[in-house]
């Protein structure tokens, strides 16, 4: 049998950040190698306590979306055709681990302003929000994204310690219309995740009641 001519291009998963006022996007992290797996757990949110027995059947929301995976950075090619100046050459991974680490932190200025309120006897009622951070997994999985997981293990360093390869364990849970309201940009995302489960879920060939040996009259 020929083989194609043409080799599709691999897309890269990955988390960038976006203003959440104005949609700018402030930073890309596509990940080096695509995790292996991407394990997702989905929750249902019924109505709950007594109530109607029609209560069973309602769903008061989209369902509780978690989902993890191990992502894996290795400088080892880098390195090998880097200058001394390069900057893998004099900081390793540090710096792809840094960006993915500040997803995790307020800003500088958020912590300088707390503190010099606090120095003031003043106090902030609640902390700035934080930019987006949004999880790109094919053009099917676009979502906003709260990392609750973060562990890093650094397997190689270079000769001034710095990491070469890293085993990231990241924990994700999406954010839905109910984390970040419906006429929010977080929502908006939210939404067009979630039609586009629906279109997936429309493009389904869907079976009948003999596949599983009975009839429509069995359920009377």
């Amino acid at each position: 049998m020929a083989k194609s001519a043409i080799n599709p291009r691999l897309l890269k998963g990955g988390l960038f950040r976006v203003d959440r006022d104005t949609g700018d996007v402030l930073s890309v992290v596509p990940f080096q190698y695509n995790p292996e797996t991407l394990s997702r757990t989905l929750t249902p949110r019924g109505a709950s306590g007594e109530g109607e027995r029609a209560d069973a059947l309602r769903l008061i929301g989209p369902p509780t979306e978690t989902l993890s995976m191990e992502v894996i950075l290795d400088a080892s090619d880098a390195l090998e055709s880097a200058t001394i100046d390069d900057t893998v050459a004099t900081a390793g991974l540090a710096p792809q681990l840094a960006i993915l680490e500040t997803m995790i932190y307020p800003s500088v200025s958020a912590v300088q302003r707390t503190a010099d309120l606090a120095a003031q006897g003043l106090m902030e009622i609640l902390p700035t929000p934080e930019p987006l951070t949004v999880l790109a997994w094919s053009r099917n999985r676009i979502t906003a994204v709260r990392i609750t997981e973060f562990s890093i293990s650094e397997d190689l360093h270079d000769t001034e310690l710095n990491p070469i390869r890293a085993t990231i364990s990241l924990g994700l849970r999406v954010m839905s219309v109910d984390d970040l309201g419906y006429n929010s940009r977080g929502g908006g995302i939210f939404m067009s995740y979630f039609r586009r489960k629906e279109e997936l879920a429309g493009l389904a060939s869907s079976g009948d009641l003999s596949s599983f040996g009975i009839s429509q009259g069995d359920l009377s």
